[in-house]
């Protein structure tokens, strides 16, 4: 049976705009795209050369129902929680939390030689697990497979798998992959994505086009969404490329979703909002500890 190439069916340039205490960044993609990319909510891209840009962070706050991964490509992010969690990710690291019944936490980038760079991806939770127990896990990138490809290239397995090689984040419902492929130039290579699932690329670095109907390179920071398939065969141009790769089980629920919590009806928004108000919106609480 022959495989089936994606295509490219829409591309997102990224939006600048600026988050917690005035943090500039650019996002592909957010509320408005819910149904196309599900079930991915969110993804941000932080970078920039400049620490007036970026030192304010994101200050200890709010969420629920959602899993927040953030992937520092260059830089340092102190993390704090209110499940006792605290420690730096630093360059290749990876943040993958999952809010659950509700988490407050606070991520605060440091002063960077050079150009502080990274992504936060929020991947909603099913309506059966939003109130399950908060959970955090740093990555180092010494845990994350590297695995090299026959031109030089290499792929980074956070979530899911590629070249006999499984990413450490494991037993998430929705089945996230989440690859970070690096190629030489005009290296091709073909990246397995399960038929009926949702998947997206991000251009980090070079450009580099995919197989299907739209030969149009994609370029650093330009975000692709794919149709459905059995892989995406991406061909890297001149100066080589490195991009994202994410695909997940979509979940066909209804969203409801406000700033930083996301659950499936207005009445259950409404309620967390209420004990945010009150104080009693986290349910699972321990002192944070240094680490």
């Amino acid at each position: 049976m022959t495989d089936i190439d994606r295509s490219i069916v829409r591309r997102f340039p990224g939006v600048p705009t600026r988050e917690g205490a005035g943090v500039r960044l650019k996002r592909s993609f957010s509320n408005a795209e819910v149904p196309l990319f599900d079930p991915f909510l969110l993804l941000d891209r932080f970078g920039s050369a400049d620490p007036a840009d970026y030192l304010a962070g994101f200050p200890w706050h709010p969420h629920r129902g959602i899993e927040t991964i953030t992937y520092v490509l260059n830089g340092r992010v102190e993390h704090g929680d209110t499940l006792g969690n605290s420690g730096v990710i630093a360059n290749g690291d990876v943040q993958w939390m999952n809010s659950g019944s509700g988490i407050v936490h606070q991520e605060m980038p440091q002063r960077t030689d050079g150009t502080f760079d990274g992504f936060q991806l929020w991947l909603n939770r099913p309506s059966g697990e939003k109130m399950s127990t908060p959970a955090y896990r740093g990555l180092r990138q010494t845990e994350i497979p590297h695995v090299p490809t026959e031109r030089g290239g290499e792929v980074k397995v956070v979530a899911g798998s590629f070249g006999g090689a499984e990413g450490p984040v494991r037993g998430v419902s929705v089945e996230p992959e989440y690859l970070d492929v690096r190629l030489t130039p005009e290296e091709q290579l073909a990246l397995p994505v399960r038929a009926g699932r949702n998947g997206f690329a991000h251009g980090i670095a070079g450009s580099g086009t995919f197989a299907g109907d739209d030969a149009r390179p994609l370029e650093a920071g330009e975000t692709a969404l794919f149709g459905d398939g059995d892989r995406v065969v991406a061909r890297a141009g001149p100066a080589g490329m490195r991009f994202l790769l994410a695909s997940g089980r979509p979940l066909h629920e209804p969203v409801a979703w406000y700033g930083p919590i996301v659950m499936n009806t207005r009445d259950e928004l409404a309620a967390a909002l209420l004990e945010l108000r009150r104080g009693d919106f986290v349910k699972e609480r321990r002192p944070v500890l240094e680490g």
